[in-house]
């Protein structure tokens, strides 16, 4: 339970069908943050306040577990590394498949428990196949299969995500008839332990390697001027470069082993092929040598491009896409769909 109105609806959706029902936040800030600091977010301490009062409401049992070592580990540590090498992350994928479901599902079972349960806008099917999938919710601006594409078979088999078959108005009225406390609470749009939106400055207090200064170049590799710092920046970028060419300009490449950032012009951003690795199969178990042709997201925002797949390599996929892409950025993830079904996912490369 984050403490928003998705969670809460989804616990008394659970009880509704007659679940045996249990309230969970996960305590994710760390030790070193202020109070400030804490209250914002999916699981700060305004969220544990949130949660506990719906909880109290529904009348479940609801409790607090300390998962401060794995967020720092797998999500936190994780974000700040990839920036350094020049790639864009995406934490809450992260924090998806190695904290909420990884290491709360195993507590969770430990403890008796058969399932964890989300608010997720996604819904889960078992397949003629037998392999379990992830199908989108049925109101597309809320889907959030493109953040699940990583959980496996066996996270798949144990979740339960309720919500996925309702539209978020729908979910706000349920919580407003029953008078929960969070019916009105808007969505958290940050990522929830940098909520001033200031990445390059908390990777600078956060990292172990000093990021410096160094050279804008354009593809050629001719000095444009001078960067703040790689950390600063991202594929497909056009704000903030304090560039003066006479001409739009935009990043198209993050180079970390040269300490460059490549800046072209509007055409340069465009590409139709993207390798990724680090792959998770979902509705098939790999490709098995075949090329398949499937609509592939490449951020979260993306509304999906039509391409075809091939292995290249062991747990390497390359992605042709039947029109060039905008910004296909290094570090996040592209996946797969086949009609409303989660094929699978990687990370580009």
């Amino acid at each position: 339970m984050s403490g928003g109105v998705d969670s809460s609806v989804a616990a008394y959706l659970l009880k509704e069908q007659g679940y045996d029902v249990i309230g969970v936040t996960m305590e994710i800030w760390q030790q070193e943050q202020t109070a400030s600091e804490k209250g914002e977010g999916c699981c700060g301490l305004s969220a544990v306040e949130d949660a506990r009062r719906v909880a109290w409401d529904l009348g479940i049992p609801y409790y607090v577990m300390n998962f401060r070592q794995e967020f720092q580990s797998q999500v936190i540590d994780y974000f700040v590394d990839e920036y350094v090498h020049g790639r864009t992350p995406n934490p809450c994928i992260a924090c998806n498949r190695h904290v909420k479901w990884e290491a709360l599902l195993k507590r969770s079972m430990d403890i008796g428990a058969d399932y964890i349960a989300t608010g997720h806008y996604a819904q889960i099917d078992r397949l003629p196949n037998g392999r379990y999938a992830l199908k989108k919710s049925v109101t597309a601006a809320k889907d959030q299969t493109y953040a699940l594409y990583n959980l496996t078979q066996h996270q798949l088999s144990h979740t339960l995500m309720p919500v996925g078959r309702y539209s978020k108005e729908e979910i706000r009225r349920i919580a407003d008839r029953l008078g929960l406390p969070v019916a009105g609470k808007p969505d958290s749009q940050e990522i929830c332990f940098i909520p001033d939106n200031d990445y390059a400055g908390y990777i600078e207090k956060n990292s172990p390697v000093k990021v410096s200064e160094g050279n804008f170049v354009d593809p050629e590799g001719h000095i444009l001027g001078r960067h703040r710092g790689i950390t600063h920046y991202t594929v497909g970028q056009r704000r903030g470069l304090n560039l003066s060419l006479g001409r739009p300009a935009f990043v198209v490449e993050i180079r970390p082993e040269t300490n460059e950032v490549v800046v072209g012009g509007a055409e340069d951003v465009f590409s139709d092929r993207l390798v990724c690795r680090n792959l998770n199969w979902m509705s098939v178990d790999g490709l098995r040598g075949e090329e398949m042709e499937v609509t592939a997201k490449i951020r979260y925002s993306h509304r999906g491009a039509e391409c075809v797949i091939r292995e290249v390599e062991q747990d390497k996929v390359e992605c042709r896409f039947q029109e060039p892409q905008r910004a296909i950025t290094p570090g996040q993830a592209v996946v797969f769909y086949e009609g409303d079904y989660v094929v699978g996912g990687g990370v580009i490369e």
